[in-house]
C-alpha cells in the first residue's frame, strides 16, 4: 500500500479546527469575551442571551474600547495588545494574550462589534466573517465601551451544534459561568438576563465577595462560610477563600479556583480539600469553595490548555499541603469555640466517680476527657450540666415503643442538573424568609435534641438546660414553605399508583363539613366543574414549577411533587387540597400566585396523620422532619408570640423547686 500524500490543510479549516478547540460552546465564547471586557478595565458589564446563547449571544462593557484602526485586525488569529515578545508570557497578567477569542468566534458565527474609545467623537460598528472585516467600519451613536454581538452559533458546523445540550441547559451553563466571574471580579458589577426579560442576575460594582455569594448561592450558603486568609513568603504565594465551615455540607459541591485571577480547575487541589472534608460533614455532603490564589508569576504556565483552563505551577503539592492545613485549622478553631457541658450517667446507672461528675468538651473530639478545672466548679454551676447525646435517652423508652424510618420515595428521574431559580417573585420570597429569621429561635433549633411527641400536635425538644413545646403543624408547614421556596423548580415527584379524578377529589371536598359549602354556593357538579376547569388551566404552572402533573385530557391528578426525602404527604386530606388549590391560590400576579400556591402545598403536606406514640408518624417527625428543620428551618420572629415555640422547663429552676421540697 502506498503511503498518503501529505497536504497543507486550507487555512479556512485550520482556522476552524482551531476554533473549536477554543470554543466548545456558547459558555466558552462568554468566558473569553467576559475576559476581554476585564482586560479593558470594565467596571460593568451586562450579558444577553437568547435561545441559550445559540442564537444570540451579547456582552456590552464600559472598558477602554477599541481603535477604530484596530478593527480591521482585531478577528485575525495572534492579533493582540497584551504580548510581543514569548519571553512576556511568564510576566503576562491579562487573561487574554494569545489573540484567539474573537478569531475563533468569527469563525464559528456571526460576529458584530460596536466599539468607542474615550478619545473618539463616535463609535464604529465592523462585521466579521471568517476572521475577516466585510466592509468598513460604519460611524454609529453609542457609549465608551464595546458590545459584541455573536449570532447563529456554529451555523457552519453542524456536527458540533447537534452535540449541544438543550437551550435551557446552556444557559445554566452560561449562568455559571457569570456568577463565578461575578463572586471574583466583586468590584465589577455584573448583569444577566435573557432577551426580552427582565434580569436573571445583577450583582453591584463595589460589592464584597461575600455579598456576591450571598446573591447568587443564597444566605444559606452565604451564612455557613469562613473565611481563610494567608500568606507564604517561603513558597511565594498568598490565599483567600471562603470555604463551609465544619458543620454545613451540600448535596452537589461547589469548586471555584481563580490562580492569579484566572478562572481554572486544580483537580488535586479539589480531592484534597474533599478527603479534609470527609472528616468534618457527613458522608454525601461536599463543600463551598471559592478560593483565589496569587503565586509568582515566575511559577506559573498559563499557556498548557486551549481554553486556558488548565494552568501548571512549580511546588504544587507542597502548595496544596499548605493550603489543606490552614483550611484545617479554621475548621479546627471552629469547632474548638463550641464548649457545653455533658453528664455521662443513664437513668439506672451507679453513681459516677468525682472525676467524671463534670465534663469540659472542647469539640465532639473530646468528650470524655476530665478537665481539672471543671472539678472545682461550684455546686451551682454543677446544675447545668445538661445530656446532649439524642443516642442516649428519649422519652419514648417510658412509654416502651421503638420506631423505624419512613419508606424512602427516589425520585424516579434520578439525578438531573440543577436548576437555578432566576424569577425576582420567588428571590423577593426568599428574601421576605430571611429578613424575618428569628436568630435566636434558629439557635434554640440548631443546637437542640429532640426529646420524643407529646400528641399529634405537639413535640419536645431540648436546648441546653431548657425544655421546648413546639407545634408540630406551624413548624412543619413552614418548613415545607420554605423547602418549596428555596427549591424551586428542582423537586422530584412521587407518582401515585392510580390517577386520581379531579372532579372525584373535588366532590369529596365539598361533602366535607370542612369546605363550608352552603346551598347558596351554588350547584355542587357546577362548582366541581368549575374547579376542574381552574386547574386543568394553571396545570402547565405547577407541572414546570413543582412537578405537581395534571392530566388534561383525562382530567386526573398523576403526581405530587417530592419535596423532602423519605417523606410522604396524607392522602386522606387531598380532596381539601384539591379544592383550595382552586379556590385560595392567586393565579393572575406572579409573586402571589408561588407565594399562596406554595403555600397551600405547604399547608397539604404539614396535615401529618399522628394516632400515638408508637404511630409510624412519630417516627416520620423524629427521622425525616425534625433534622430537616434543625438543618434548614428559617423560624421567622412570629414563632416566639404565636406558641409554636413555647419554653416549659428550665433546669436551674426545677432545681430550685426540688430544693424547696
Amino acid at each position: 500500500m502506498d503511503p498518503g500524500v501529505i497536504k497543507r490543510l486550507d487555512e479556512s479549516v485550520v482556522n476552524k479546527i482551531a476554533a473549536g478547540e477554543v470554543i466548545q460552546r456558547p459558555a466558552n465564547a462568554l468566558k473569553e469575551l467576559i475576559e476581554n471586557c476585564l482586560d479593558a478595565k470594565a467596571t460593568h458589564i451586562e450579558v444577553t442571551v437568547k435561545c441559550g446563547g445559540m442564537k444570540m449571544l451579547q456582552i456590552l462593557d464600559n472598558g477602554t474600547g477599541i481603535r477604530k484602526e484596530d478593527l480591521e485586525i482585531v478577528c485575525e488569529r495572534f492579533t493582540t495588545s497584551k504580548l510581543e515578545r514569548f519571553y512576556d508570557l511568564p510576566m503576562i497578567s491579562t487573561y487574554g494574550f494569545r489573540g484567539e477569542a474573537l478569531s475563533s468566534i468569527s469563525h464559528v458565527a456571526h460576529l458584530k462589534i460596536q466599539t468607542k474609545t474615550r478619545d473618539s467623537v463616535c463609535a464604529y460598528r465592523a462585521l466579521y466573517e471568517g476572521g475577516k472585516l466585510k466592509g468598513a467600519p460604519v460611524a454609529c451613536a453609542g457609549n465608551q465601551g464595546t458590545v459584541i454581538t455573536v449570532e447563529d452559533l456554529f451555523y457552519n458546523m453542524p456536527q458540533r451544534k447537534n452535540t449541544l445540550r438543550t437551550p435551557n441547559d446552556e444557559y445554566q451553563l452560561i449562568y455559571g459561568v457569570v456568577s463565578k466571574y461575578a463572586i471574583h471580579n466583586h468590584r465589577v458589577g455584573f448583569l444577566l438576563r435573557k432577551f426580552g426579560e427582565s434580569a436573571a442576575m445583577r450583582t453591584t460594582p463595589n460589592a464584597s465577595v461575600l455579598d456576591n455569594i450571598r446573591m447568587i448561592y443564597g444566605n444559606s450558603v452565604a451564612s455557613e462560610l469562613v473565611e481563610v486568609e494567608f500568606t507564604d513568603p517561603g513558597m511565594k504565594f498568598s490565599a483567600r477563600a471562603f470555604v463551609s465551615n465544619g458543620s454545613h455540607g451540600m448535596k452537589k459541591g461547589i469548586f471555584l479556583l481563580f490562580i492569579n485571577n484566572r478562572l481554572v480547575d486544580c483537580e488535586s487541589l479539589r480531592t484534597a480539600i474533599n478527603e479534609l472534608y470527609s472528616v468534618f460533614i457527613p458522608g454525601g455532603s461536599h463543600p463551598f469553595v471559592y478560593m483565589s490564589l496569587q503565586v509568582d508569576s515566575l511559577s506559573l504556565d498559563v499557556n498548557v490548555h486551549p481554553t486556558k483552563h488548565e494552568v501548571h505551577f512549580l511546588h504544587e503539592d507542597t502548595i496544596i499541603q499548605r493550603i489543606v492545613q490552614k483550611i484545617e485549622e479554621k475548621l479546627l478553631e471552629g469547632k474548638s469555640s463550641k464548649t457545653f457541658y455533658t453528664e455521662s450517667r443513664l437513668p439506672g446507672q451507679n453513681t459516677p466517680s468525682s472525676s467524671s461528675k463534670s465534663k469540659s468538651c472542647k469539640s465532639s473530639s473530646s468528650i470524655g476527657l476530665t478537665d481539672s478545672k471543671t472539678e472545682k466548679k461550684s455546686s451551682q454551676e454543677e446544675l447545668k450540666i445538661v445530656r446532649t447525646d439524642t443516642r442516649e435517652v428519649k422519652i419514648e423508652k417510658y412509654l416502651s415503643t421503638s420506631f423505624s424510618a419512613s419508606q424512602t420515595i427516589k425520585d424516579p428521574e434520578g439525578e438531573t442538573p440543577r436548576k437555578i431559580t432566576k424569577l425576582t417573585s420567588v428571590l423577593s420570597l426568599r428574601k421576605a424568609v430571611e429578613d424575618s429569621c428569628s436568630k435566636h429561635l434558629r439557635k434554640i433549633i440548631s443546637e437542640s435534641s429532640f426529646v420524643g411527641c407529646v400528641d399529634k400536635e405537639q413535640f419536645l425538644i431540648q436546648c441546653q438546660d431548657k425544655m421546648f413545646l413546639c407545634d408540630t403543624r406551624k413548624l412543619s408547614k413552614e418548613l415545607f414553605y420554605q423547602i418549596l421556596l428555596y427549591d424551586f423548580e428542582n423537586f422530584g415527584k412521587i407518582e401515585l399508583e392510580e390517577p386520581l379524578k379531579l372532579g372525584e377529589l373535588a366532590l369529596l371536598a365539598l361533602e366535607s363539613e370542612e369546605s363550608g359549602w352552603t346551598p347558596e354556593d351554588g350547584d355542587k357538579e357546577d362548582l366541581v366543574e368549575r374547579i376542574v376547569e381552574i386547574l386543568c388551566d394553571k396545570s402547565p404552572i405547577m407541572k414546570e414549577y413543582y412537578k405537581l402533573s395534571i392530566n388534561r385530557q383525562d382530567r386526573t391528578l398523576d403526581t405530587l411533587p417530592l419535596i423532602l426525602a423519605n417523606f410522604t404527604p396524607p392522602l386522606s386530606h387531598l380532596p381539601m387540597f384539591i379544592l383550595r388549590l382552586a379556590t385560595e391560590v392567586e393565579w393572575e400576579n406572579e409573586k402571589e400566585c408561588f407565594e399562596t400556591l406554595s403555600k397551600e402545598i405547604a399547608k397539604f403536606y404539614a396535615e401529618i396523620e399522628h394516632s400515638g406514640p408508637d404511630d409510624e408518624s412519630s417516627a416520620t417527625l423524629e427521622h425525616v422532619l425534625y433534622p430537616a428543620m434543625k438543618e434548614y428551618l428559617i423560624p421567622p420572629e412570629n414563632f416566639a408570640s404565636n406558641k409554636a415555640f413555647l419554653e416549659v422547663a428550665a433546669l436551674p429552676e426545677l432545681h430550685k423547686v426540688f430544693e424547696r421540697c
